[in-house]
C-alpha cells in the first residue's frame, strides 16, 4: 500500500512538473504517448485505493454539473481599470499621476519613490480571482460585481495551466484572466456542431457553464498579474510581485515593459499595438501601472479605479452589420468559397464591406442568412471574418442556399468533404488562368517575364490549360500574340526551359497544394528528399515532421489522392520538368541549431534568410521556444523577439548572422 502511495505522488508530481513546463516554454519532456501512459497509471492507481491526491492532473477533468453557481466574496476587492483612448489622454493621465506623487511625497514623512512605471498586454478575457489556503486551491471565482462573484472552481480546475497547488502555505488571493487561445479557437471550430464566435466569448461562456466538462473541451490557459490577499509580501513592486508568482508556478502575461518617461511609456504602447496581430490570444489594449506598491497604497482608489494604474484601449476589432448577399468565389484549385456582402461598417478605423465564410458548411453551422445581424472580426489586412450571427432567425431572413452549378463556367460542382468544387480544369477560364500564374511565380517556377496577363492571353490564343502545356510553347507561336516580339518570345521559351531543372520545394509550392506556402515547402522537400516519398506520405509520418500541423498534413494528403492532381504532375514530369532536392549545403556551421526569423532584414528577405540558414546545416522554425537557438531579428520584430528576451535566446542582427557564417 505504501509503495503504491509513493508511486501515486511521483506520477502526480511528474505530470505536474512535466505540464508547468510545457504551459512555461512550450517544451516538454515527454511525448504525448509517454504523458498519456503515466496518466493512465495515475488513473488506475487512484481506482485501486479508493482516493486521489489535492493535486493531482486527473482532477482537471470535467467533474459532475452543477445545479447552480455560489456565490463568493472576495476577500479583497477587484477593481475595475480606467480607461483612455488615445495619446493625449493618456498623457492627461500622467500629468495627473505626477502631480499627485508630488503632493503626497511632500506630505508623507519620507518621500515616496521616483516614479516608475510597468507596461503589460491588457488581455480580452473573463477576469478570475482565485484562493489558496495551505498551498492548495480551494476556491476561484468570477469578478462579479468586484466584491462578490459566482464560484467557478470545478471549472478552473480543468484550466491546466493554473497550478492546484503552489509552494507558498499562507493565504493567498491572485486575479487573472482566462482565455482561449486563438488557434485553439480554429482547431475547436473545425470539428464544433455550434462554432463558437471568438475566443473571448468562448473563454467566458465555458467558465460559466454549469457542466465543467464544457469547460475542459474548450482547453482554456490563464495568466496571471495582480495579487489581491497575502500576509506580509515577500516584495515591494510589480516587478517583485510578477516574480513571486512565476516562482509559484503561476503563468504571466509574457510582456511587461519598464519605463521611467512619457516618451517610454509612449514607445512601449506602440510596440503593444504592432505585437497585437502576431498573438496567439486576444488582446484590447496596453495597461499602465505603477510600479511601486507603496505608491500604489498611498494614491489609493476612486469609487471604482485604481489611481494607479489605466488602461490604454486600442481601436476594436469586432463589430456588427448586416448581411445582404453571399457570392461565390472561384479559385485556382477550383475550390468555391462563399463571399458575404455587408453593410458598411467601421472596425479598427476601416470600413468594412465584405467578409468571408469558409465554406457552406460554415453558413449552416453559423446559422447566417440573408438580412440576418452577424459578428464580424477583422484581424491585420486579412480579410474579415464572419463570427456568428447576432440573435435568433426572424421570418424576414432569407436562407441561404449553395450554387449548383460554377458561376464561372455552368458546370455542375462536386462536393468535396466541407467544400464544393468545379471539376473543369480545362475550359473554366479562371481557375485555369490563376492555376498557371500562381505555377510561374517567383516563388515557385519563378519563369521570368510571366504574368497572370501572360496565362490569360496564352489561355486565349493557344490552347494552354495546364502548366504542362506551356512546356510545349515555341518561339514561332509565341510571335503572333499581342506584345510579343522576336526577343521577348525567345526569353519566355528560354525561361521555360531553364525552370524544368528546378529544386523539388520550389515544384511542391507551384503545383498548389492547399495550406503549403513556400516555407512548407522547403520542409516537406528537406524531411522527404523526393517526390514519390511526399506523394505517399501518412497523416502520421506528416505531422511528426516539426512546423506541419493536422490541416497542413490533411491538405497534402487529399491533394495527392485526387486523380486530377496526379495526372497534372504526370504531365509536367512527362513535359521533362525534373524536380530534385536541392543540394545547397555550404557548411554545417548552424549544424543542429533552429533558428527564427522575425521583423524585417536590411538585405535579406525572411525566404533568403531561412535558405540561407538551412544552407549552413540549420533549422528555420516558425515559432520561439528554449529549444530555439538564436532568433534573427530585423527592424518592427515583434512577439518572437520578445519571447526570445523573456528565454534569454541569443538575438542576432543580420549582420551578426553573416559575420558568423563567414568567419
Amino acid at each position: 500500500m505504501a509503495q503504491d502511495e509513493n508511486r501515486m505522488r511521483a506520477l502526480v508530481d511528474q505530470l505536474n512538473a512535466t505540464s508547468r513546463r510545457y504551459y512555461a516554454s512550450g517544451e516538454s519532456e515527454l511525448s504525448d504517448a509517454q504523458w498519456d501512459a503515466l496518466y493512465d497509471e495515475l488513473v488506475s492507481l487512484e481506482k485501486a485505493l479508493g482516493t486521489r491526491l489535492p493535486d493531482s492532473p486527473t482532477m482537471r477533468v470535467g467533474a459532475e454539473p452543477l445545479i447552480a453557481f455560489t456565490q463568493h466574496r472576495h476577500l479583497q476587492r477587484l477593481w475595475s481599470m480606467d480607461k483612455v483612448q488615445n495619446k493625449l489622454e493618456l498623457q492627461t493621465w500622467l500629468s495627473r499621476i505626477e502631480k499627485q506623487h508630488a503632493q503626497l511625497s511632500a506630505q508623507l514623512p519620507a518621500p515616496l519613490p521616483p516614479l516608475r512605471y510597468a507596461v503589460e498586454y491588457k488581455l480580452d478575457g473573463l477576469t478570475v480571482n482565485l484562493t489558496y489556503r495551505d498551498g492548495q486551491l480551494v476556491q476561484a471565482a468570477t469578478r462579479g460585481n468586484g466584491e462578490v462573484g459566482e464560484g467557478i472552481l470545478p471549472q478552473v480546475r480543468t484550466i491546466r495551466s493554473i497550478p492546484l497547488t503552489i509552494p507558498y502555505k499562507g493565504l493567498l488571493e491572485v486575479q487573472g484572466e482566462c482565455i482561449m487561445r486563438l488557434s485553439t479557437l480554429e482547431t475547436y471550430n473545425c470539428t464544433a456542431d455550434e462554432p463558437l464566435k471568438n475566443a473571448r466569448n468562448a473563454a467566458a461562456g465555458a467558465l460559466r457553464n454549469l457542466d465543467p466538462a464544457v469547460t475542459a473541451a474548450r482547453k482554456l490557459d490563464a495568466f496571471f498579474y495582480q495579487i489581491g490577499t497575502i500576509a506580509s509580501p515577500p516584495y515591494d513592486d510589480q516587478v517583485g510581485m510578477i516574480a513571486f508568482l512565476t516562482q509559484n508556478g503561476f503563468p504571466v502575461i509574457p510582456f511587461e515593459r519598464l519605463a521611467d518617461t512619457y516618451a517610454q511609456i509612449e514607445q512601449a504602447v506602440d510596440d503593444v499595438e504592432a505585437q497585437r496581430e502576431k498573438l496567439d490570444f486576444l488582446i484590447d489594449g496596453a495597461v499602465i501601472k505603477i510600479v511601486s506598491l507603496a505608491t500604489r497604497e498611498a494614491m489609493g482608489n476612486t469609487d471604482k479605479f485604481p489611481r494607479w494604474a489605466v488602461a490604454y484601449k486600442f481601436a476594436a476589432e469586432e463589430n456588427t452589420a448586416t448581411l445582404l448577399d453571399v457570392t461565390w468565389q472561384l479559385g485556382r484549385t477550383g475550390k468555391l468559397t462563399p463571399l458575404a456582402h455587408l453593410t458598411p461598417t467601421d472596425i479598427g478605423g476601416v470600413t468594412v464591406q465584405r467578409a468571408t465564410l469558409n465554406n457552406y458548411g460554415d453558413i449552416l453551422r453559423k446559422k447566417v442568412a440573408v438580412g440576418c445581424q452577424v459578428w464580424i472580426r477583422r484581424s491585420n489586412d486579412v480579410i474579415p471574418e464572419i463570427m456568428g450571427r447576432v440573435g435568433e432567425p426572424t421570418d424576414a431572413e432569407t436562407p441561404i442556399l449553395p450554387p449548383e452549378h460554377c458561376p464561372a463556367c455552368g458546370e455542375k460542382l462536386m462536393e468535396r468533404g466541407a467544400n464544393l468544387f468545379c471539376m473543369n480544369r480545362i475550359t473554366c477560364k479562371p481557375q485555369a488562368v490563376a492555376r498557371l500564374a500562381h505555377f510561374a511565380g517567383r516563388n515557385a517556377m519563378d519563369i521570368d517575364g510571366f504574368s497572370e496577363k501572360t496565362a490569360e492571353l496564352l489561355y486565349d490564343a493557344l490552347d494552354v490549360r495546364d502548366p504542362a502545356d506551356l512546356y510545349r510553347l515555341t518561339v514561332e507561336q509565341l510571335l503572333p500574340l499581342e506584345g510579343f516580339q522576336q526577343k521577348r518570345a525567345e526569353n519566355l521559351v528560354t525561361a521555360l526551359q531553364n525552370s524544368k531543372h528546378c529544386t523539388l520545394d520550389a515544384f511542391l509550392f507551384a503545383i498548389g497544394i492547399a495550406n503549403v506556402g513556400r516555407k512548407t515547402a522547403r520542409d516537406l522537400a528537406a524531411d522527404f528528399g523526393s517526390l514519390a516519398a511526399l506523394a505517399q506520405a501518412t497523416l502520421e509520418r506528416l505531422t511528426g515532421i516539426p512546423e506541419i500541423g493536422p490541416i497542413v498534413a490533411q491538405s497534402i494528403v487529399e491533394f495527392f489522392s485526387f486523380a486530377e492532381n496526379r495526372e497534372m504532375i504526370d504531365r509536367l514530369l512527362s513535359a521533362g520538368v525534373e524536380p530534385q532536392q536541392a543540394n545547397t549545403a555550404v557548411s554545417g556551421k548552424l549544424a543542429g541549431q533552429t533558428a527564427v526569423v522575425t521583423g524585417t532584414l536590411p538585405t535579406l528577405s525572411r525566404e533568403q534568410a531561412e535558405a540561407l540558414i538551412a544552407a549552413h546545416g540549420g533549422r528555420a522554425a516558425g515559432s520561439v521556444s528554449r529549444k530555439t537557438s538564436f532568433v534573427l531579428a530585423g527592424e518592427k520584430a515583434g512577439s518572437k523577439l520578445t519571447k526570445a528576451l523573456e528565454l534569454g535566446i541569443p538575438v542576432l542582427t543580420e549582420e551578426e548572422l553573416l559575420a558568423r557564417l563567414n568567419g
